[in-house]
């Protein structure tokens, strides 16, 4: 199995902060945030991860350089940004033939993701693909999906002002073997696309999903950043 964790974006939302630093390296209760996605993945027995860099792209560099993790990973340098969607088709010699994890590295995930890998084997067989879901206080910002019975996503709804649930995507998928032949083919390389845009509607009634219970958040703005940073202080202060 391998990964690809999507790392390159400005993080504008996130100014200040991300003036100095880029936004997968942002300290989480004091550790870099890619730091806790490598562990994850490598306690999950991924084989290889990719991960796309641009913007303070040295500074993601150096860190991959001091991994423990480094001989598992391959930095691909993108010096215009080709979306999240855009860096899957340009790297499709990476993942296509392997089952991967694709993965926004700007959001927080508490859940070790083994009960997601155990529910994907599981799905049904006409998915190809899953995708992890978290309630949302904010669902007018986030992606909203709908479920049918057996938990197959049969609709998808991008930021909409009147969202019909908070069940929102984690943008962290799971792609069985043979996903790109299928549905992303026809994708042309170094094109810029998003997943949530022009990908997922592809998918639909093909993605099964797996609710985490545990905390998902994405880090983007400072009042999200900020709010992490003070529950999980509160958590770890000594009694």
């Amino acid at each position: 199995m391998k990964a690809i964790l999507l790392a390159a974006g400005l993080g504008t939302r996130l100014k200040p902060l991300t003036n100095t630093i880029p936004k997968c390296l942002v300290p989480i209760n004091g550790k870099p945030l890619l730091a806790y996605w490598l562990e994850k993945l490598d306690k999950l027995g991924v084989s290889d991860i990719l991960i796309n860099v641009h913007y303070f792209a040295e500074q993601v560099e150096e860190f991959v350089s001091t991994s423990e993790y480094r001989n598992k990973i391959t930095l691909v340098r993108e010096t215009k940004l080709l979306g999240t969607g855009g860096t899957l088709i340009s790297n499709k010699g990476f993942w296509r033939s392997s089952p991967t994890i694709v993965i926004h590295a700007d959001n927080y995930c508490e859940d070790n993701l083994t009960r997601f890998l155990e529910v994907h084997n599981k799905r049904p067989k006409k998915c190809d693909a899953t995708l992890l879901l978290f309630e949302t206080q904010t669902p007018s910002q986030c992606g909203i999906v709908e479920l049918d019975s057996s938990g197959v996503i049969h609709s998808f709804h991008e930021k909409v002002s009147n969202p019909p649930s908070n069940l929102a995507s984690g943008a962290l998928f799971l792609f069985s073997e043979g996903v790109y032949e299928k549905y992303f083919a026809h994708f042309k390389q170094k094109n810029f696309y998003e997943i949530s845009l022009d990908m997922v509607p592809l998918l639909v009634g093909s993605l099964y999903s797996y609710k985490t219970p545990l905390r998902y958040i994405d880090i983007g703005t400072p009042e999200a950043y900020n709010k992490l940073q003070t529950e999980l202080l509160a958590i770890n202060k000594p009694a």
